[in-house]
């Protein structure tokens, strides 16, 4: 039987990869989008979400404040790095979303598992035209060049088996070819970056499809999707100790407090139907990403939440930014 010996969640946003000033550039992203999701379905331009909530995070939007959060930030994460060294897995599947980096409109799976020897990333933000922050931003998400990690094909080709006999219609990966062209992304270079210290720890990715629409799945899909892969491990003859990993989230590109903290409390009660009724209208652009979380807590069900940390990381008076979250789930 393959064990689970760890969980985690992290927000993989680009303020975790600059400094604290830098995170105007992201401020200015804001501004300027014209398609800024609220929870209740609606996509606002900047100038209507401050008509409609006016300047109210005005004073918290300080260098002085931002610095702070950044060094939460930076500090719930090294807990997270700590859990992974400390719990020594064989391998680590990490649930994330592909942006483009990967897939394209001429190919857009709703699940895909990579099953090869090497993961190739995106070296996206590595182009000689690419502005300096962004670049800074590419180091942190191992696309600033044509990085390689390593997989864990057995693991990968037991899990699609697997799920293809729970009824999971997967689709598979099994090489990168031109990674200049297409390649993996943030959701998994950030964590091996931040996460794994230099350790060569091979990684299944499971990519969703959650942020382009019509076939992304309802959270109640990714619920019980994560319930038959722990299903599948429970019934491998390895005896490996794997950890699973929610890459993303939580609500972006406008903060949404209440609904971040009622998937924290669903995590910290193990309330699964919560975290299945998510409605689709709260999960649009940024905020979509929480279906790596929910898809994770499915797998993890059963494993105490023993520790968490969540921090609103607001950049414009009007309230854009990303909650950012941090969870650690293990045995006793």
């Amino acid at each position: 039987m393959a064990e689970i010996v760890l969980g985690i969640g992290a927000s993989h946003t680009p303020l975790l990869t600059l400094d604290s000033p830098q995170w105007s550039h992201r401020a200015a992203a804001d501004y300027a989008n014209k398609r800024l999701n609220l929870s209740d379905g609606r996509w606002v331009d900047y100038p209507t979400l401050l008509a409609e909530v006016g300047p109210r995070y005005a004073d918290i939007v300080t260098p002085a404040h931002l610095e702070r959060k950044a060094q939460l930030c930076e500090a719930a994460l090294d807990r997270l790095a700590d859990a992974l060294a400390t719990a020594v897995p064989d391998a680590v599947i990490v649930v994330g979303d592909d942006q483009g980096e990967l897939f394209s409109p001429s190919n857009q799976p709703a699940v895909a598992i990579f099953h090869g020897e090497a993961i190739r990333m995106s070296d996206m933000y590595g182009q000689d035209d690419t502005p300096g922050w962004m670049r800074q931003v590419g180091q942190g998400y191992l696309m600033d060049d044509t990085h390689t990690l390593p997989g864990h094909p057995a693991l990968a080709a037991e899990l699609i088996a697997g799920l293809v006999d729970c009824g999971v219609d997967l689709a598979t990966v099994a090489q990168v070819d031109a990674p200049g062209k297409a390649g993996f992304g943030h959701a998994f270079g950030f964590i091996a970056k931040r996460l794994f210290r230099g350790r060569a720890i091979p990684m299944v990715p499971l990519l969703l499809n959650t942020y382009f629409p019509p076939n992304v799945p309802t959270a109640a899909r990714c619920h019980d999707i994560g319930r038959m892969l722990a299903q599948v491990l429970r019934a491998s003859a390895s005896p490996l100790r794997v950890a699973v990993i929610a890459s993303g989230g939580l609500s972006h590109f406008v903060v949404d407090e209440d609904l971040d903290l009622r998937i924290i409390n669903a995590f910290t009660l193990g309330n699964a139907e919560v975290l299945r009724s998510i409605p689709r209208a709260a999960l649009n652009s940024g905020s979509s990403e929480i279906l790596n979380w929910v898809l994770a807590a499915g797998a993890l069900q059963g494993l105490p939440l023993r520790w968490h940390d969540y921090q609103p990381l607001y950049r414009t008076p009007a309230g854009t930014g990303i909650g950012a979250a941090f969870c650690e789930w293990h045995p006793a």
